[in-house]
């Protein structure tokens, strides 16, 4: 058999030539390599070639006309090249009648005529000679062929009779494979090589064409077509697709023999050909149409909803209706349900193309019928905490369900969005409603609350949540306000509402900041609603002053005054720390938290000056009764209010500090001056008093009523060195003292043992009483007695002696017992007293503000109130000269709002208050500033 790609030339009239030792058929490279020879020769043998198959056959046009020698030998004599070297390979000049030798050449080469060997002898020394002699020849070389004989009757028969048998022997294979006959007759090396050589010989188009008319034949026959119909006549769509399943699988295994025995044709010729279908796609179109029949036909059937002929429904459609039934069981929690079929089938319609073209449009009605009942069914039975958790359930089964049995990206997307739209989109009303989500929020159900928003997020419609957002936190929080029977609870309350909506905000919303901005303005709503804070009948802000007495419980008692709910969580603490602040597990630092709650609530009170005056007397409380837990503290709250509100509202209290700090300096020169004039402190024996003065600027502190009470000698003599003292260094300054503000620490004698009295002065004047009743009384004093010697009002004295005798540390006995203190009482002192602490607090009436006190202030901050408006009348009308009503009164307004909110006609009447001092007049319909 000639080599591949070997051109063969007649030339008449030329001799025949033949290429010379020395010279490659490559280039012209001399070789360094014998070829093997029947002649002797002292060279010896080459070794055997390995015969390696052609991956890259000769198409047709270009192969021999003669055909193979049937009887051909493939042994390492052959001399054989591949596709890819003999593309390479030049032309060269082979004489085959072994007669005739190229002039110049001193080594003969002979070749055989027709398809023999091509023996040739070399002479190695005779090669070097000629490499000497003659330079390389460089380009193609031709073969040229003279007296060739082109046709040899008797091989044709001989060549035509093993085709033949070949064949024959490709036939029985196919069939053995479609019956499963194991029993094979021919190995498949052989059957291979057959369809190698019909393939060689030009039969690409008819063993293409035979094998898809067998694969067709056998998939229409009762093995696979017959089985498919007669199993759809049974009408059990789900048991057809498991049918077909099988088949399937059966089909494959038989392609995967068929595919090795056909390697070559499709390889060398269905893989470079255009228009040609491969092996394995031919027979996965033929399986498909087999099961599906004309896409067509199919598609008119699905579009219709039911065949054209108006029969049965083909078995194509049964198959894709018992998937889609596969995934009804699944969802329905069916028992019948197989994942695993559900998978292959998926696998397999992917693979047919069937899956993109009409199971996926199938697919997604059936899914859209079932949202559809199912939003029905739930919406008409659940709430809504039910209904949000069915709904996100489902969808969660949806998406595992796609990405488990492999249903495309495509399909789970409009899945996805279909189910939106019908569960959510469709049902937002129900979803968004005021009540129910209000419900939702009273229990504090976070989880419920982050399912709704993350349901409302995937149809982007999460921002309607804002409207029952903001109308709960109004109707909350107007609750709170306007509960004048827990109106200490105010505050608390407040901060447990704020606290339980932050947390909802940072894991149920995900930080969202349209809801913390939509938070702040129902919380600024309600603080400042008139018609809310009315109900107090104060005139003023009642959250102002509850947020006043909050801070100050929060910087007398610390931690331990505040309900545990109030306190940092640990995702609060993670927050802090990776914000670069102390941790809030250090109780300075949560403290710092707490007061900065509570200046947010303190940040939406439009009349701030409420706040002030009530912080103002609670502050003096703490600062001379000496009640303040911290003092780091309440400079930083100092410094935090000084920031929020400027230099001007924090002026006094500054000087409330600074007051503080000159007592003591002044105190330290009152002792050197006693020590210097030769006085004492205080008398000689156990009455010896150590006196402790604080002297406040008048102007900076809070206004105190002056009660008057009659003190002790020893303490009225101290009081009066002091005054002596203080009049010769200040001249022209004179001390108001304000005893009810003054405490004393009180030694008293019991049974038991001594003990030290924490109290206030009115209860140290009365206790001090019964150190003289001893003597006089036997130790019994009367109301009448005690009022004579003390000075002090009924209301005063009533407070003083419930505290002392009817409170939790009872150092007096009333007779008769009660908790109410009349005016034919008697008291004695409790001998019998007992405590576990040496140092024993007395319950201090000086730290609970009287309802009388508490609208004074209210009063007093009302007036200031409409000092401050007529203020900004005249500044706006001396900077404007003239202006109209509208115009004065809403530049009054935005002036004097961060001090308190003033009505429309409490600005009019100071208009009017003003133009009768004759500092503006009317004139037509505008003001006018008279200079």
């Amino acid at each position: 058999m000639p080599p591949a790609n070997g051109r063969l030339v007649q030339r008449p009239g030329q001799g025949m030539q033949s290429t010379t030792p020395d010279q490659s058929p490559y280039g012209g490279i001399p070789s360094t390599q014998q070829h093997n020879s029947n002649s002797a020769s002292t060279t010896p043998p080459q070794q055997k070639r390995k015969h390696r198959v052609d991956s890259n056959p000769i198409p047709p046009q270009w192969s021999s006309s003669n055909d193979p020698d049937p009887k051909r030998s493939r042994s390492s004599n052959e001399y054989t090249m591949s596709a890819k070297v003999q593309g390479k390979r030049p032309e060269v000049l082979i004489d085959l009648t072994g007669d005739h030798h190229s002039s110049g050449h001193n080594t003969p080469a002979t070749a055989s005529g027709g398809f023999g060997k091509m023996p040739m002898n070399y002479n190695m020394q005779s090669q070097n000679q000629q490499q000497q002699k003659l330079p390389h020849r460089i380009g193609a070389r031709k073969l040229v062929v003279k007296n060739l004989r082109t046709s040899i009757p008797q091989r044709d028969a001989s060549t035509n009779e093993y085709y033949t048998s070949r064949k024959q022997e490709l036939d029985d294979a196919i069939n053995d494979i479609f019956t499963r006959n194991q029993t094979t007759t021919h190995s498949m090396d052989r059957i291979y090589r057959g369809v190698e050589d019909l393939c060689r010989r030009g039969g690409y188009k008819e063993l293409s064409e035979d094998l898809t008319k067998k694969c067709e034949d056998y998939l229409a026959s009762d093995k696979v077509g017959g089985r498919i119909k007669s199993q759809a006549a049974k009408g059990d769509d789900v048991a057809l697709l498991r049918v077909v399943l099988g088949l399937w699988a059966e089909w494959s295994e038989q392609l995967k023999k068929i595919k090795w025995i056909y390697s070559f044709l499709d390889r060398s010729y269905l893989l470079n050909t255009k228009g040609a279908v491969r092996i394995e796609d031919m027979a996965i179109t033929a399986f498909r149409r087999a099961v599906f029949g004309s896409s067509v036909a199919l598609r008119k059937e699905l579009v219709g909803g039911s065949p054209p002929d108006g029969g049965e429904p083909s078995p194509g459609r049964k198959v894709l209706n018992g998937i889609c039934m596969l995934v009804k069981y699944d969802r329905r929690d069916d028992s019948r349900f197989d994942s695993g079929m559900l998978k292959e089938s998926i696998n397999m319609l992917r693979l047919f193309g069937v899956y993109g073209k009409f199971l996926e449009r199938l697919f997604l009605d059936e899914s859209h019928q079932y949202f559809v009942e199912f939003a029905e069914e739930k919406s008409s039975t659940c709430g809504l905490k039910e209904y949000i958790m069915a709904c996100e359930s489902l969808l969660e089964r949806e998406d595992q369900r796609c990405d488990g049995y492999n249903f495309d990206s495509t399909t789970k997307r409009q899945l996805r969005d279909d189910a939106y739209h019908v569960l959510i989109e469709k049902y937002s009303d129900k979803l968004l409603e005021d009540d129910s989500i209000g419900k939702l929020l009273d229990a504090n159900d976070v989880e419920s609350i982050a399912a709704l928003y993350r349901l409302l997020r995937l149809s982007g419609i999460e921002k309607r949540l804002k409207g029952p957002w903001e109308a709960y936190v109004k109707a909350a929080g107007s609750s709170i306000v306007s509960d004048t029977t827990r109106g200490d609870e105010m505050v608390i309350r407040l901060l447990e509402l704020r606290r339980s909506l932050d947390i909802i905000i940072r894991d149920a919303f995900d930080r969202d900041e349209v809801f913390t901005y939509g938070l702040r303005e129902a919380f600024g709503f309600f603080i400042n609603d008139r018609s809310v804070s009315s109900k107090w009948n104060t005139g003023t802000s009642k959250v102002g002053e509850m947020i006043a007495k909050y801070i100050d419980m929060l910087l007398r008692g610390g931690l331990k005054t505040i309900p545990k709910t109030l306190l940092s969580d640990s995702k609060d603490r993670a927050d802090a720390e990776k914000s670069g602040h102390a941790s809030t597990a250090d109780e300075d630092a949560e403290l710092d938290r707490q007061l900065d709650h509570a200046l947010e609530l303190f940040r939406f009170i439009e009349g701030k000056d409420v706040f002030e005056a009530f912080y103002k007397r609670d502050l003096a409380r703490r600062l001379l009764l000496g009640r303040s837990a911290s003092q780091d503290a309440e400079r930083n709250m100092l410094s935090k209010l000084k920031s929020e509100c400027g230099s001007s509202f924090t002026h006094n209290l500054e000087q409330m500090f600074k007051d503080q700090e000159l007592s003591k300096d002044e105190m330290k020169s009152f002792k050197d001056w006693l020590k210097g004039t030769g006085r004492k402190e205080g008398s000689d024996g156990d009455n010896k008093v150590d006196l402790i003065v604080n002297i406040l600027s008048a102007s900076a502190w809070p206004t105190y009523p002056d009660t008057k009470v009659l003190l002790p000698q020893s303490v009225l003599e101290q009081i009066t060195s002091f005054d002596k003292y203080y009049q010769s260094k200040h001249t022209g300054r004179r001390l108001a003292w304000m005893h009810s503000l003054a405490h004393c620490v009180v030694r008293a004698q019991f049974n038991r043992g001594p003990k030290e009295l924490l109290v206030s002065a009115f209860q140290a004047v009365v206790l001090v009483l019964f150190n003289e009743a001893e003597e006089k009384h036997d130790g019994v004093l009367s109301y009448q007695q005690i009022a004579t010697s003390t000075g002090l009002s009924d209301d005063d004295l009533e407070r003083t002696l419930q505290s002392l005798a009817c409170g939790k540390a009872r150092v007096l006995t009333k007779h008769p017992k009660g908790r109410d203190v009349n005016k034919t009482d008697t008291f004695t002192v409790n001998k019998a007293f007992t405590d576990p602490k040496f140092r024993v607090k007395i319950n201090q009436i000086q730290l609970k503000e009287t309802k009388e006190e508490n609208k004074a202030t209210h009063e007093k901050v009302a007036a200031d109130r409409q000092f401050e408006t007529q203020a900004a009348i005249v500044r706006i009308m001396k900077s404007r000269k003239t202006m109209t009503h509208v115009q004065l009164v809403t530049e009054v307004i935005n002036q004097t709002k961060s001090r308190g909110a003033v009505d429309p006609a409490d600005i009019k009447s100071n208009i009017e208050k003003l133009i009768e001092k004759d500092y503006i007049e009317r004139e037509g319909g505008a003001y006018t500033y008279l200079a």
